[in-house]
């Protein structure tokens, strides 16, 4: 099963990294996270990178905020150069690579983990690549960005102002 990573990720396609981590692949800022997202759309709604191209150009960007984004038949497009600071997680753009899948939403509309094979494959793929060229030292869920209101340290679902990515990031595979 092809997930396009050979063609939108240098190291696949012989860029190699630099044994010292302070330049992989052209990317001289420092990348320690990974923010996973969901576009939150219906699961029996296509949503095309030109489509999610068209929502970010309506909130004012000039690309797609994520650098890559995951459509239901897992291939990966990239839609932003790593080099370039994402626009997907306010205050953490700086140090992160954003990730989005196609989904998120059940047929009613409501909050769930639409992700299908192929996308989950891809998505471990991906960041088990990313988690090898770069030093990345936390994968979480947009919502797992949430202002920890009650200060216990822990971001309850509570305190989520979002669901997406709509599953559990830290229990996945990825984090071992």
């Amino acid at each position: 099963m092809g997930t396009g990573i050979e063609n939108h990720h240098c190291r696949s396609i012989g860029g190699g990294g630099s044994a010292g981590g302070n330049s992989v692949c052209g990317v001289s800022r420092p990348i320690r996270l990974i923010v996973v997202h969901c576009t939150a759309t219906r699961v029996d709604v296509d949503f095309t990178q030109k489509d999610l191209l068209r929502c970010h150009r309506a909130r004012g960007m000039t690309m797609i905020g994520y650098h890559f984004y995951i459509r239901k038949d897992g291939f990966i497009w990239s839609t932003r150069p790593l080099e370039r600071v994402g626009a997907h997680a306010r205050g953490y753009n700086e140090e992160s690579i954003g990730i989005a899948y196609e989904g998120g939403l059940d047929r009613n509309g409501l909050p769930a983990d639409t992700r299908t094979e192929r996308q989950k494959f891809s998505m471990r793929a991906l960041i088990r690549t990313l988690k090898k060229d770069f030093s990345i030292t936390r994968v979480c869920g947009h919502r797992d960005l949430s202002p920890d209101a009650n200060g216990n340290g822990v971001i309850d679902a509570s305190e989520w102002l979002k669901q997406c990515p709509c599953f559990d990031v830290a229990a996945d595979e990825w984090c071992s």
